[in-house]
This record gives C-alpha cells, sequence and structure tokens, in this order.
C-alpha cells in the first residue's frame, strides 16, 4: 500500500510532517537551572501512514544532548492518537499515552508512579510549538518545564550527481 488509510495518524498529523529547527527553553526543576538549548524535530511516515514518528535532539551550550523517539498512530475504537515514546533518559518505556485534538492542539497526558506530564503540540502560522509541563507529588495544578518553537527547514532540491 502506498497511501495512508482514511483515518489514519498521517492524515491527523499532516501538518506536523517534516524537519522542523529551534530552540527549547527547559525551566528550572529539581534536575537541574533553567537553559536553552538548540531543537530539531522530525516528523515523519511509518507504516503505510498508519503511524507518524516523532524524532528529536536538543544540543545544549555545553554538548551535552538529549534525545527521543515518539511514534502516534491511531486508536479505530476511540476518537484518540496514541503516543508510545522512549528517550535518553534512561527510563524503560512506558505504555502509550492517549492523546487527544482540540482547537488544532494535540494535548498528550503520560501518567507514571513519579507523576503526570502533559505535552502540547501545535502547528500554527510556520510554527511548531511543544511545551510540557510537570505534576509531581502531591501537586495539583501542572508546572511548565519546557517549551520548544520551532520553524520548518526548508527541503533542499536534490543535486544531481
Amino acid at each position: 500500500m502506498d497511501r495512508p488509510l482514511p483515518g489514519s495518524a498521517h492524515e491527523a498529523l499532516e501538518g506536523f510532517l517534516g524537519h522542523w529547527s529551534g530552540t527549547t527553553q527547559w525551566e528550572a526543576t529539581a534536575w537541574g537551572p533553567a537553559r536553552t538549548a538548540a531543537a530539531e524535530v522530525v516528523f515523519a511516515r511509518a507504516a503505510a501512514g498508519l503511524a507518524v514518528t516523532m524524532s528529536y535532539r536538543h544540543l545544549d551550550a555545553d554538548g551535552s544532548k538529549a534525545e527521543g523517539v515518539g511514534v502516534f498512530t491511531m486508536d479505530r475504537a476511540h476518537p484518540d492518537t496514541l503516543w508510545y515514546h522512549v528517550n535518553s533518559m534512561g527510563l524503560p518505556p512506558e505504555a502509550p499515552a492517549r492523546a487527544s485534538w482540540h482547537d488544532g492542539t494535540l494535548t498528550i497526558e503520560r501518567r507514571s508512579d513519579r507523576g503526570a506530564a502533559r505535552h502540547t503540540l501545535r502547528v500554527e502560522g510556520g510554527r511548531l510549538t511543544h511545551a510540557a509541563g510537570l505534576r509531581l507529588g502531591s501537586a495539583l495544578e501542572f508546572s511548565p518545564f519546557m517549551t520548544t518553537v520551532c520553524r520548518r527547514v526548508p527541503e533542499t532540491a536534490a543535486v544531481p550527481a
């Protein structure tokens, strides 16, 4: 099959596809100080459009890196997008998180015994914005953790050999 199926992850995430470059602002937390990092994000079709991968890398000024990969797919039994995710923090992958759409924003909530994280992803005006908040321990509200803002990297024409 060479085209995505109706209702596929590709169809839902069409506006995210491509290579993005920008910056990530990390908030000060118990794990480290506030800082800014260069960010690269790539969304690509996978499995005949039934999935979309999201690869990302953050590069701090001191040369340290954080990276991860996510796979989005659709739950045909519910109007949800599922997000499988693993990153370089060294924690084992968790069960997929359910995501929902509201006014063009994809919101994902992940829960574990450590707490909860809420991610929002949106493409608007040529910008990809990915924000995340954390709710740890007995906190009632999510605290901002990171915000990534990127612009799409133009595709370069192939150079003939």
